[in-house]
């Protein structure tokens, strides 16, 4: 088992189910950058993103990029 798959996304809070921190939390994110390569990643955390915006309460979009997309670069 992948921290990714512990460390996953309880909707419709996005909280990780793990950890309890905004997911993606640190595990979350280290362990989808060792298993994607970076558009991978990228086109899965805005997939991610765009499912996150319809369940999340209305959220400035630099905080929703900044938690989604940044890091993936």
């Amino acid at each position: 088992m992948t921290a990714a798959s512990v460390h996953t996304p309880d909707k419709p809070s996005w909280d990780c189910l793990a950890c309890g921190r905004p997911w993606p939390c640190d595990p979350a994110r280290e362990a989808l950058s060792s298993e994607m390569d970076r558009v991978r990643l990228a086109v899965f955390m805005w997939e991610a993103l765009e499912e996150a915006v319809r369940d999340l309460p209305p959220t400035p979009f630099t905080e929703i990029v900044e938690r989604f997309l940044a890091w993936t670069g």
